[in-house]
C-alpha cells in the first residue's frame, strides 16, 4: 500500500502542474492584450474608456499595445450596395422605379472620425449613404421632363453623373469614398409602357406602308420601262413594215415601168412560169398556139409582140 509520503509527493506534483497550467493561461490571456493583429483589407480603431484613439491600426501585427484598449474593425475594401425600386418622380407627375448600385469604400484614415460621429462602417452606410442616395435620386428626377426620357442614353448618363457628383461631395467628408454609380434597371409606369408599345406598333406600321409604297413605285417604274420598250419595239416593227412596203411598192413600180416600156417582159415571165409548171407531174396540159408567142391566150397575151408605134397605129 502507498505510504503517506508518496501521497504527499503526488499531491505536490499535481499542485505544481496545475499551477503551471494556470500560469500559462494567465500569461496567454494577459500577453494577448499586448499585441493586435489586423487582417488584410481592414483597419482597427482603439478605444480607451470611451476615448477614441486618433490613429487607426492598419493591417498587420502591432506590438506592444495597451491591453486596456477595445478595438473596432472597419472593412476598407471596395464594396457595392444595391438599392432597388426607388421611385423617381418626373415633371409629368409620373413615378419611375429605378434600381441603382453604388460602389464605395471606407476611408481608413477617417475610421476614428466615423467611430466618433456615427459608429461602425455598416452604421455609416445606413445613416449617410442610403438616405442621401434616395434623396438625390428623387431630386434629380425633377430635371427630367418626361418619364419615357429615362430610356434615352443621354438622360441616363447625365443622371448617373449628377448622382455620382452629389454623393461624392456629400460623403467624402464623412469617410465614405464613392467610386461609381450605376443604373441597373428602369421600370416605367404601366401607362407609359402601353403608350410606348402603341407608338412602336404605329411606327412599324408606317415603316411597313413605306416599304409597300416603295415596292409599288418600283413595280410602276418596271411597268413604265416595259411599256416604253414595247412602244419602241412597235415603232421599230412599224418602221420595218414601212420599209418593206416601200420596197415592194418600188418593185411593183419598176415592174410596171418595165412592162410599159417592153411588152416582151410579160412574155418572158410567162415562159418562166410555164417552165416551173412543167416540172410538176400533176401540172395540166397547155396547148400552144403556134402563132402565139405565149402559152396563155389571156388578156391578149397570145398576141404577137409589137412595138409601141405599132400599138398606137391600131384602131
Amino acid at each position: 500500500m502507498p505510504t503517506s509520503s508518496s501521497n504527499q509527493a503526488l499531491a505536490s506534483l499535481i499542485a505544481k502542474v496545475f499551477g503551471i497550467a494556470v500560469l500559462i493561461v494567465v500569461l496567454v490571456n494577459v500577453g494577448g492584450c499586448f499585441f493586435k493583429s489586423v487582417p488584410a483589407g481592414f483597419v482597427s480603431v482603439g478605444t480607451l474608456f470611451g476615448k477614441v484613439q486618433e490613429k487607426p491600426y492598419t493591417a498587420g501585427l502591432h506590438f506592444p499595445v495597451n491591453p486596456l484598449l477595445r478595438f473596432t474593425d472597419y472593412d476598407i475594401r471596395e464594396r457595392t450596395i444595391k438599392e432597388e425600386g426607388v421611385g423617381i418622380p418626373t415633371q409629368d407627375q409620373l413615378t419611375t422605379a429605378v434600381d441603382v448600385s453604388v460602389q464605395y469604400r471606407i476611408d481608413g484614415t477617417m475610421a476614428p472620425k466615423i467611430l466618433m460621429e456615427t459608429g461602425t462602417d455598416e452604421q455609416a452606410i445606413n445613416v449617410h449613404l442610403l438616405p442621401k442616395l434616395r434623396s438625390v435620386l428623387r431630386e434629380q428626377g425633377k430635371s427630367i421632363r418626361r418619364a419615357e426620357d429615362f430610356f434615352l442614353d443621354q438622360t441616363q448618363q447625365q443622371l448617373q453623373s449628377r448622382i455620382f457628383t452629389e454623393l461624392r461631395e456629400y460623403l467624402q467628408p464623412k469617410g465614405i469614398v464613392v467610386e461609381a454609380v450605376l443604373l441597373r434597371d428602369i421600370r416605367l409606369p404601366q401607362s407609359i409602357l402601353t403608350n410606348v408599345e402603341r407608338k412602336k406598333q404605329a411606327e412599324q406600321e408606317v415603316e411597313r406602308q413605306k416599304a409597300e409604297l416603295a415596292r409599288q413605285e418600283i413595280e410602276a417604274q418596271k411597268q413604265v420601262v416595259q411599256a416604253k420598250a414595247e412602244r419602241e419595239a412597235a415603232q421599230q416593227e412599224a418602221e420595218r413594215k414601212k420599209v418593206l412596203a416601200d420596197a415592194q411598192a418600188y418593185e411593183i413600180q419598176k415592174i410596171n415601168e418595165a412592162v410599159a416600156s417592153n411588152p416582151a417582159y410579160i412574155q418572158l415571165e410567162a415562159l418562166k412560169t410555164l417552165q416551173a409548171i412543167s416540172k410538176d407531174p400533176a401540172a395540166k396540159l397547155y396547148f400552144l398556139d403556134g402563132k402565139s408567142p405565149t402559152p396563155l391566150p389571156l388578156m391578149h397575151l397570145g398576141e404577137a409582140a409589137s412595138t409601141p408605134s405599132e400599138r398606137s397605129s391600131r384602131p
